[in-house]
């Protein structure tokens, strides 16, 4: 195979910053022709990324899951703001994840559900730092293909919560607030700071200089596009027309992010609604400024795979008995509160809007990767593997089975689409195992693992 016009890995410097780039076609090996052509470009342009959506507390069941099978199945009013995606996901019902039941232990469903999620692992119950869970799905992704690329792994949130102490029934506040384990004793922290993920993202690594980077644009009011504006003008001239065009929309949406995040540091604190309570268990971490913060870390999330600067993301859009409202989705009510229901239909429609919400952030977060496209003529969305669901099916029962399961993408064309399948009281880890082997990343188990799913 010729050399590369360039690098994937070409970075623009300035002072504090390495600004990675999005794919270009500059990138594809020159003089190849025909199906060689064709091969060597899909490899270098097309890396198979995969992200793990968690959301809590449940989900109103009866306004998610479709009546009909196969891929003549009508979506539900939930599922509704996916419409322009129905080809290119799967709805999978009957999962379940036997570990988040109390097997023993009692209440806690909460902490065991996060804990479980993507470990298929028991969570010892303690409160204390002698913590026990099992190595996730994304960290055993991480360890298989991490070095590819500048970050192994990032692990993003909304909701910061503490990491230590009595958070309910007995369990760690760790076993609430993350669902990423490095190993079984040790549970990753989540970046819940879009302006931080900003900052690792086009940092050159040297941690003094990126301060001093940093605190200059702040003073000066700068763009990190003024410090690597010198490197910025010389590439582009190398680059063909099509390539400028593809460089002028990323830099500009780059400046654009920059904005939102300056002015949501400005913002002032949202007020909570007359008579709210704000309880430590119920509430640790909230943001103000959730309806602002949870779109700035998608276009985070967005960012890191364009620039290949990762292949594995996790995103809880919320933590296990988040107690945030949703005001701006016409539900104002505290989400853990509601979420017990009681059979109430009046409760029961306001969580059917929260997740609703929530599904229109996952919407978003899918218009926002198929327009990345890559050199081969496909986009971000069609080499992904984008897995959205809760390990809490009725919020009321606090039951793990019939977990709630969407997968997006197709790993480059490994999987079909466009469908809804059932796999009665299968593991829902065994969706994990199927989501490495067509990432290129498969382990032969992972926690309660008992085989895969047939996706292809």
């Amino acid at each position: 195979m010729s050399q590369l016009i360039m690098s994937r890995r070409t970075l623009l410097r300035g002072l504090g910053t390495a600004l990675a780039l999005p794919v270009l076609d500059s990138m594809i090996p020159t003089r190849l022709l025909g199906a060689e052509a064709k091969a060597a470009a899909k490899a270098v342009a097309a890396p198979r990324r995969m992200a793990w959506i968690y959301v809590p507390n449940g989900i109103d069941m009866q306004n998610w899951t479709p009546a009909e099978l196969g891929s003549s199945y009508q979506l539900t009013p939930i599922l509704q703001p996916l419409a322009e995606f129905k080809d290119r996901f799967t709805v999978i019902s009957g999962l379940a994840c036997e570990k988040a039941n109390p097997n023993g232990d009692g209440g806690g469903d909460h902490g065991r559900a996060s804990a479980s999620y993507l470990t298929g692992a028991q969570a010892r119950k303690t409160e204390g730092a002698n913590l026990k869970c099992g190595l996730s799905a994304d960290q055993a992704a991480a360890a298989k293909i991490g070095h590819l690329t500048k970050f192994p792994s990032l692990e993003l949130g909304v909701e910061e919560g503490k990491q230590a102490g009595r958070c309910d029934n007995g369990y760690s506040c760790a076993y609430y607030h993350t669902i990423s384990w490095r190993s079984e004793t040790t549970p990753v922290v989540k970046d819940c700071d879009p302006r931080s993920v900003f900052d690792r993202l086009f940092s050159n690594g040297d941690p003094r200089e990126s301060a001093e980077s940093r605190a200059r644009r702040e003073n000066d009011r700068k763009s990190i596009l003024d410090f690597i504006s010198d490197d910025a003008n010389s590439f582009q001239k190398k680059l063909t027309y099509a390539d400028k065009q593809k460089m002028d929309e990323y830099l500009t949406s780059v400046r654009e992010i920059e904005i939102r995040l300056e002015k949501a540091k400005n913002e002032a604190p949202v007020a909570p609604p007359a008579g709210a309570t704000r309880p430590e268990l119920d509430h640790a971490g909230t943001s103000d400024k959730y309806s602002v913060g949870l779109p700035l870390m998608i276009d985070m999330m967005v960012l890191a795979f364009q620039t290949d600067r990762t292949r594995v993301i996790t995103l809880p859009f919320a933590d296990e008995k988040s107690n945030q409202t949703y005001g701006f989705a016409g539900a104002n009510v505290p989400h853990h509160a509601t979420s017990h229901h009681m059979g109430d239909p009046a409760k029961k429609a306001l969580i059917a809007k929260i997740n609703k919400y929530h599904i229109e952030q996952l919407a978003y977060l899918l218009r926002k990767l198929d327009a990345v496209k890559e050199a081969n003529g496909s986009s971000v969305l069609d080499n992904s593997l984008i897995s959205y669901g809760s390990n809490i099916s009725d919020g009321d029962r606090h039951n793990h089975d019939e977990l709630p399961q969407l997968l997006f993408g197709k790993a480059g064309g490994a999987i079909s689409t466009g469908r809804h399948v059932r796999f009665d009281g299968v593991p829902l880890n065994n969706l994990w195992l199927s989501m490495l082997d067509k990432s290129g990343a498969a382990v032969d188990r992972l926690g309660d693992s008992t085989g895969r799913l047939a996706l292809a």
